[in-house]
């Protein structure tokens, strides 16, 4: 299906000229028959000469009705312009000429109207004289008369060719239907319609609904297109969704229908002003979608604004926002979304900045410039803004960043590569400050470092260390080559191994420890390099003491009592117990149940 909005000033005769293409009155209210012209928004469908569905949104001429104009025309991919032959152009059609300009519609169709009561040549030339320059420039002008059908087969062919023209939908990912009709239908409950301009509703969806009231969650009911039930619709397409779990009184035009979590909801958002004028209010009313709400404008530069929203809004780099005087009922101006997601601007000089950075900033969501600004992102957040799965795919592995390198992806993670060098560098500082700080550890805790880096992941760590040229023991980071020393207790441990050398079992009291200056810390750490080994309760000996002890055990004959095993290895019983209960828990030697020993050898007592 394609969709295509009327526009043209009150009274031209645009929606007698969708019912002559149709065969449906697209005037759903009372008023509007009796009033002879269109108030709100309405709805007609037909099929064209060479087989294309397409659907017209049937917008106000009325001066008064703008807001509702923009509704209609806003999530339309193209324009038939309608101009009166005995009137020719007017006030709202160069109102309507801005809004779609301010859109950025490129597409149209003119018809010049009421052939059979002017002749449409003046018209024609008014036509051409107000679109050069325009993106509407050569499009097809076609007079014609609904009521004597002259013209009508020429312009549906126009119609035709102009559809064949308009860019093919995504038809997968993520969807936002922007509400324009909310109603109650007895038997099912609440029913919204809208444009569907990408991806593919289905019965049963789970949505999320962004309100005025905030967010709400509701799941796909049922759905019609072209009043024929359907389990799918598919982008583009005029679609009436009936919603289970929501009220009619929670929903109202503006209110948008997304994929739940996909979207990120955005309420400052930095954009480009699309032929402003020399001043715009501080307070100004933004139309998007069928949204239409008063914003803050912040200028940043030439060009250049940023808007804060009253509510979350579900926008997209790219976006086409329309800037409306609602006190003159004047369109001032169109706007682009450049930034959905912006950085705060909290120092002096930081508008200025921004507005250097927007001005270089294009209409599609840079990935690796979003990465690259941020340091970091889950590709998840990327998705949100906009990114396609190829998106972060050219991202990662061809798209080559400032620094020279491309983005690396760690699980949902992608980060810049000016964030990763700075992160290695931090690391390895970490590490010597640890070391020199604290000499008898000489290494960091990983979980220490992973708060001084205030890393997102975990997993980043190993992958950080390993380039860093950092190695990973007991939870630790350490620096190869840049093992603990004691400092000057070095001197106090070097004679107790030369002791521990010659009488292997003559673990140190404790007032011989604090002789050789070797305290609770330095005893740690010794044991964490390996040069002595605890008993228990301070009972130190040489690594290689408990092998002596088994070479000496081994010959005594079995089993043997703690006596005797005290006696062969010339201790006491202060250092043979922990030793012997040390060799236990190697499984070296068994404790029988009368209390004595015996040495095991390959897994069997001698």
């Amino acid at each position: 299906m394609r969709v295509i909005a009327t526009a043209g000033h009150v009274d031209h005769g645009k929606s007698t000229l969708v019912r002559a293409l149709t065969g449906t009155d697209p005037d759903r209210w009372a008023e509007e028959h009796r009033r002879g012209l269109t108030i709100d928004l309405g709805f007609a469908w037909t099929v064209l000469p060479q087989g294309q569905q397409v659907a017209f949104v049937d917008v106000p001429g009325h001066q008064r009705f703008i807001a509702n104009m923009l509704a209609g025309i806003g999530p339309s991919p193209a324009v038939l312009l309608v101009i009166a032959a005995d009137e020719g152009w007017r006030q709202q059609s160069t109102e309507h000429l801005a809004a779609i300009r301010a859109l950025g519609i490129e597409r149209g169709v003119v018809a010049i109207t009421r052939a059979d009561l002017a002749d449409p040549s003046m018209a024609a030339g008014q036509v051409a004289e107000r679109l050069a320059g325009t993106p509407l420039e050569g499009s097809e002008v076609i007079a014609c008369s609904p009521v004597t059908g002259e013209g009508m087969e020429d312009l549906r062919d126009a119609l035709s060719r102009l559809c064949a023209q308009i860019a093919e939908p995504r038809l997968e990912g993520r969807v936002r239907l922007w509400i324009d009709r909310v109603f109650t239908v007895r038997g099912a409950g609440t029913v919204v319609t809208g444009t569907l301009e990408a991806g593919t509703l289905r019965v049963g969806d789970e949505v999320e609904l962004l309100t005025d009231h905030g967010r709400r969650s509701a799941t796909v009911r049922g759905l019609q297109s072209l009043e024929e039930s359907h389990r799918k619709v598919a982008a583009v397409a005029r679609v009436a969704v009936n919603l289970r779990g929501v009220e009619v009184d929670d929903l109202s035009r503006g209110d948008a229908v997304v994929t739940p979590g996909a979207w990120h909801l955005t309420r400052t958002t930095d954009v480009r002003l699309l032929a402003p004028p020399e001043t715009v209010p501080e307070l100004i009313m933004v139309h998007v979608g069928t949204l239409a709400v008063q914003v803050r404008l912040r200028p940043l530069g030439e060009g250049v604004a940023r808007l804060t929203w009253p509510r979350p809004v579900a926008l997209q780099v790219g976006d086409r926002l329309v800037l409306r005087d609602p006190g003159r009922q004047l369109v001032l101006c169109g706007a682009q979304v450049l930034d959905a997601d912006p950085p705060d601007l909290t120092r002096r000089g930081d508008a200025r900045r921004r507005a250097a950075s927007l001005a270089e900033a294009g209409t599609e969501l840079d990935v690796m410039a979003e990465v690259i600004r941020r340091g970091w992102m889950r590709a998840s957040s990327l998705h949100a803004l906009g990114a396609s799965a190829a998106d972060l795919e050219r991202a990662t592995a061809t798209c080559a960043g400032k620094e020279g390198k491309a983005v690396r992806v760690v699980g949902d993670l992608l980060v810049a590569p000016g964030q990763w060098k700075a992160w290695g560098d931090e690391l390895g500082a970490a590490v010597d400050r640890a070391i020199a700080a604290n000499p008898l550890q000489a290494r960091l805790p990983l979980a220490q470092a992973f708060d001084a880096l205030r890393l997102p992941d975990r997993a980043l760590l190993p992958l950080l260390a390993d380039e860093a040229g950092l190695v990973i023991k007991d939870g630790h980071l350490e620096r190869p080559g840049t093992g603990a020393h004691l400092g000057e207790a070095e001197a106090g441990l070097a004679v107790l191994e030369r002791r521990l050398a010659v009488d292997p079992f003559a673990a140190p009291e404790r007032h011989e420890l604090d002789a050789l200056g070797l305290g609770s810390k330095q005893v740690a750490a010794a044991v964490r390099m390996g040069r002595l080994i605890d008993l228990g309760d301070r009972v130190l000996l040489a690594p290689l003491g408990p092998a002596q002890a088994m070479r000496i055990l081994s010959q005594l004959e079995q089993p043997f009592t703690t006596s005797q095993a005290r006696q062969a290895l010339g201790s006491t019983r202060r250092v043979a117990i922990p030793l012997l209960e040390f060799l236990d828990r190697k499984g070296w030697t068994r404790r029988l149940p009368d209390s004595t020993r015996e040495v095991v050898q390959g897994g069997k007592s001698r």
